[in-house]
């Protein structure tokens, strides 16, 4: 029989990739979405006509005990969240409720529900934060350093509790930071993608950063995606840290960027205070070798694939709209 899975978040970066990547398994897909009349489905037009978009809201639980019994799913990745850092210390109580509190009401209504659906949290290394210790294993202690990874916190432990209370097939996914042309422009390393390609056009002549030293784990969401789906396949449910095991800092990033089209990045980058964190997260870098033993997956594309690969989209997608308007 073909597996069912249900997406949350689907119009989001990982959603896209996910709902690519298992409709190659062979998938029928739900994506969830909240009703509203600005829902912005950019990221998977191509998938529209073999996808299913379904509506339902983390905020209530009503509609997502209904949306499983009415679908009967039996994968669901619940990758949807308020996810700007940035934006989780200005929102914080909603960030609370989406991206903490919304993983309880999923959890719960799957219990509910049928509890052989196996479920896929999408945790983040953001709840290392302030790092004891490098690199970072599911055994590191954490210590988020925003509401944001506060909140992921409370979905990773509630994930781990709701598995061991009720045996549930729930796994999470500790992700470190995984990147590609579909990311927000309010995400540094689109900011710094569109940036250059915008530099480069003559579109800009600065692009405005904060914290050039903060390091990062970066992969391509396209590869983590497939982690993801691996997880669900094996026998018993767990935790898996899924990262490159490289560290690279925004300058690097910028470097990388602006050389890829014979720019120097110091004539263009210009440090702004109001882009820095009131918490700052300096160092993350994860260490995946238990998703490597246990699910066989590694890392694909490589930190200056990445950075060329998402320059050259938004090259591509500013010379499309500029050849548009002429």
């Amino acid at each position: 029989m073909t597996k069912r899975a249900l997406i949350t978040g689907i119009t989001g970066q990982d959603g896209s990739y996910l709902a690519e990547f298992l409709l190659d398994q062979g998938y029928e897909i739900f994506g969830m979405v909240r009703r509203s009349s600005t829902v912005t489905f950019e990221r998977i037009a191509h998938l529209q006509d073999r996808i299913s978009t379904v509506f339902a809201d983390l905020l209530d639980q009503a509609s997502l005990i209904e949306l499983l019994r009415e679908y009967r799913p039996d994968e669901v990745y619940n990758l949807a969240a308020q996810s700007f850092v940035p934006t989780s210390f200005s929102q914080p109580v909603l960030t609370g409720e989406v991206t903490g509190l919304g993983v309880t009401r999923l959890l719960d209504a799957v219990r509910l529900v049928d509890p052989t659906i196996r479920i896929y949290q999408a945790s983040s290394s953001e709840m290392f934060g302030k790092v004891v210790e490098v690199p970072q294993t599911e055994r590191t202690p954490f210590y988020p350093r925003s509401p944001y990874g506060v909140a992921k916190l409370y979905g990773h432990w509630i994930t781990i509790n709701y598995r061991e209370s009720y045996n549930l097939h729930a796994t999470s996914g500790i992700l470190f930071n995984h990147e590609s042309p579909r990311r927000g422009l309010e995400f540094v390393t689109r900011k710094i993608s569109h940036g250059v390609a915008r530099i480069k056009l003559g579109r800009d002549s600065e692009l405005r950063l904060g914290n050039l030293e903060a390091q990062r784990d970066w992969g391509f969401a396209g590869d983590y995606v497939k982690a993801m789906w691996l997880m669900l396949q094996q026998d018993q449910p767990d935790d898996y840290v899924v990262a490159t095991g490289e560290t690279h800092s925004v300058r690097e990033f910028c470097e990388i960027a602006f050389d890829h089209v014979g720019l120097d990045w110091e004539r263009h980058v210009v440090v702004d205070d109001k882009f820095f964190r009131p918490a700052e997260v300096d160092l993350l870098i994860g260490d995946p070798t238990h998703a490597k033993q246990a699910l066989g997956w590694t890392a694909e594309t490589s930190f200056d694939e990445l950075v060329r690969m998402m320059v050259d989209a938004d090259l591509d997608l500013l010379q499309g709209r500029l050849s548009g308007l002429s």
